[in-house]
């Protein structure tokens, strides 16, 4: 469903229910002075008809929707916005309709290429692209607020022997799989993502090392339960993972960023390989013990 947020400070939209006939959109009338507020809205598509106040918000914010401008033309300043369109009063119905599905067009066409770009394309977990940039941001807000980060690097445990046995296909069924169940245990704010072939990395923002490992070893059993039977197969083929966690800070007195906490917790992960696999290990712990 598409939104489409109208910014107004006229008692009456004379368009709002020609755009409320498009298909799948949710249209909603919002006082000017709300513009600032655009994001609490989520919007698709936001139109401005004759709000004398918007030209501040506009040149202080980037937008992340289109814009239609209602009424006068203006030139005097820049907008920040995925796109934007403008058309003069009085408003042609037929006309308005036409603009608004092509910027609408516009921002599903911009936030396909962006899925694209940031997703998996066989598990549909979110990619190293854009791990990098919501850990960097992850890392930034746990720095303000003084709160912990963990990060789960998982990696499944003689992946190559299924390969090698039964196929590539069954592979990345297998790959599938486990990256279904780590979504479905997975909370809402965590991130989770595929990091190499057959790794995962969890990012669980505003979690401790204990927490994280309880929740690596609880998913490290879910595996480990799993029912894996190749076709042409008569008994399961047992799955296992490693693990290794690093929370944010790591070190004292330390400058860390995204690329220092991923190494920490493939540090942690050789570590859990080296000891014989089907283990999660902390990365403080591991510093302990060397």
């Amino acid at each position: 469903m598409d939104n489409i947020i109208i910014y107004t400070d006229m008692p009456l939209v004379s368009y709002e229910a020609a755009l409320a006939d498009i298909d799948e959109v949710n249209v909603r009338v919002v006082k000017g002075a709300e513009l600032k507020d655009f994001a609490t809205h989520n919007p698709s598509l936001i139109i401005i008809d004759e709000v004398a106040s918007f030209k501040d918000v506009l040149m202080t914010n980037k937008l992340p929707c289109p814009i239609l401008f209602v009424g006068n033309i203006f030139t005097d300043f820049t907008v920040r916005a995925e796109g934007y369109d403008f058309i003069q009063k009085p408003v042609n119905t037929t006309e308005l309709v036409i603009r608004t599905k092509a910027l609408l067009k516009i921002k599903q066409y911009k936030d396909k290429i962006e899925k694209v770009s940031t997703t998996d394309e066989l598990t549909g977990l979110h990619n190293r692209r854009y791990l990098q940039e919501r850990l960097e941001s992850e890392i930034s807000r746990s720095r303000r607020y003084g709160t912990r980060l963990s990060c789960l690097l998982f990696d499944i445990d003689f992946f190559k022997v299924v390969n090698d046995m039964y196929g590539y296909e069954w592979g990345d069924i297998l790959l599938k799989n486990i990256a279904n169940k780590l979504i479905a245990m997975a909370r809402k704010e965590d991130i989770v993502t595929r990091y190499g072939d057959e790794e995962y990395l969890l990012v669980l923002p505003n979690t401790s090392e204990e927490n994280a490992f309880l929740f690596g070893e609880r998913f490290r059993r879910e595996v480990e339960k799993m029912e894996f039977i190749p076709a042409g197969e008569e008994e399961p083929h047992k799955i296992t993972i490693s693990g290794g966690i690093s929370t944010y800070p790591c070190m004292p007195d330390t400058e860390e960023d995204a690329n220092t906490v991923i190494r920490y917790a493939e540090h942690a992960l050789y570590n859990a390989k080296h000891r014989g696999k089907n283990k999660i290990i902390q990365f403080s712990q591991m510093n302990l013990e060397m």
